[in-house]
């Protein structure tokens, strides 16, 4: 076994032992699989991806899907899309991108927001879907563009500029332009902050921590577990979600940028990000801005069976979850692992893999105390005991959003494919994936092998 300075980096020569346990099929209820998932590299914005358009990386990471799926345009019934930032001239950026991919305009699109979740919403109504019969295929996906973030006038300039629009006289013009200020010019940002706190997310997770009393130590070790993860996974190809992107007047994009194994001496020497000059969060130990696209063929089971694909996984019971959005913005997985385990009569035993996003180290082990801890279930979530914190040689053993990076609306298809390349590889049966969402909100779905 081999440690990164006090974590273990679990899982890269232990297989998880076959099991074979009872599946989650219900009874009178489609089987609903996933055939495959793809997505472009994930970059730290500004780079390669700065001067393309959500929908171009959206379409690449729909035409990634049609060449390894080969599914015939025409089939698909329905094709949804999740985005957080969303450009405005694309503002249905899953119907913008289908046409751009080539799929049939007699297939209807539409785009979901949910924050961090946005493309888990957008594959759990593609499930929805299929299993109330409206459908048998849908592509579900999600794409970010952070490099080209829609940065406005402010309010009193845009009101003059269309007050100035429906003048009809000089007199008018002029009327209005002697009330111009120069302090109108002073542009409105897009702030990863919550609307109802006026809080950054980076702030949230500072105090987090300290609630939990995680130390800064521990969350540059966390991220320094993920990094060198991702790196070996990347290394192994294991990462074979990624598909090629050939970007229009640059090279061909083959793999993520944002892996960067530092050390634990370099990470120590940067300032606080968001709480100065004490705070613990830094930019090494948080996710960094990124863009990317992602995208997951689900098809009812008798549907994929017949088209002669073999699925990959099973998607299985899910929920969602909302809490203060204040002081519990980020403990979503806390929340939604014991429900999500209950609805499917299972354990955190059963689990096999585990795939988690990484908004922060700290954030992440909070919630592992927080899962770990009768007090909090007991005083908190209304529960008699804990869930249990899940055993790190099964968590996020290939890296984590820390590392290979977040693109708000198209994590969650990353941690769906991870989920079931892992179960694949290692033979496992279950996974549970997790995520936290700007807002206080979460979610968290089982995800269960095909049989081989």
């Amino acid at each position: 076994m081999t440690w990164v300075t006090g974590w273990p980096l679990y899982g890269l020569t232990s297989a998880v032992k076959a099991k074979s346990k009872q599946t989650l099929a219900k009874p009178n209820m489609r089987n609903i699989v996933v055939v495959d998932g793809v997505r472009t590299p994930f970059l730290l914005s500004g780079t390669s991806y700065k001067d393309l358009m959500p929908h171009d990386l959206a379409r690449a990471a729909l035409s990634g899907l049609l060449h390894r799926t080969s599914v015939p345009k025409d089939v698909v019934d329905y094709i949804i899309f999740g985005t957080v930032i969303q450009e405005v001239k694309t503002s249905n950026v899953a119907r913008e991108a289908a046409l751009g991919a080539g799929f049939s305009d007699k297939t209807p699109a539409h785009t979901v927001t949910m924050a961090c979740i946005s493309s888990n919403q957008a594959m759990t109504t593609a499930v929805g879907l299929i299993a109330s019969g409206q459908c048998d295929v849908v592509v579900a996906g999600g794409v970010e563009l952070m490099s080209d973030v829609p940065i406005r006038h402010s309010r009193k300039m845009r009101k003059m500029m269309l007050d100035l629009s429906k003048a009809k006289t000089l007199g008018q013009r002029l009327s209005l332009v002697s009330k111009f200020r120069l302090n109108f010019l002073s542009p409105e940002l897009p702030a990863v902050a919550e609307f109802s706190t006026n809080e950054t997310m980076g702030h949230s997770a500072d105090r987090l921590a300290a609630a939990f009393a995680i130390s800064r130590l521990e969350q540059d070790e966390y991220a320094l577990r993920s990094h060198s993860l991702a790196k070996k996974a990347q290394g192994e190809g294991l990462l074979s979600d990624v598909v090629p992107f050939k970007v229009p007047g640059k090279d061909t994009v083959t793999q993520d940028n944002g892996i960067r194994p530092s050390s634990l001496e370099q990470m120590a020497k940067l300032k606080p990000a968001f709480i100065k000059p004490y705070g613990t969060v830094t930019a090494a130990n948080s996710s960094f801005l990124t863009d990317g696209a992602s995208a997951v063929l689900i098809l009812a089971e008798e549907k994929a069976l017949a088209m002669g694909y073999k699925p990959k996984a099973y998607l299985r019971d899910f929920v969602y979850v909302s809490q203060d959005p204040k002081d519990q913005l980020l403990l979503g997985p806390t929340y939604a692992t014991p429900k999500v385990l209950e609805k499917a009569g299972l354990t955190m035993n059963d689990i096999d893999a585990f795939e988690f996003h990484e908004a922060f180290s700290g954030q992440i082990l909070a919630n592992l105390k927080a899962m770990d801890s009768d007090w909090f279930a007991q005083n908190y979530m209304g529960r008699k005991t804990k869930v249990g914190s899940p055993p790190l040689e099964k968590f996020n053993i290939w890296g984590g959003s820390l590392s290979l990076g977040h693109p708000f609306g198209a994590t969650g298809c990353r941690l769906v494919m991870a989920t079931a390349n892992r179960l694949q590889k290692e033979g496992g049966q279950y996974g549970l994936v997790a995520a936290c969402a700007a807002g206080g909100q979460g979610h968290a779905m089982i995800v269960e092998a095909y049989p081989k």
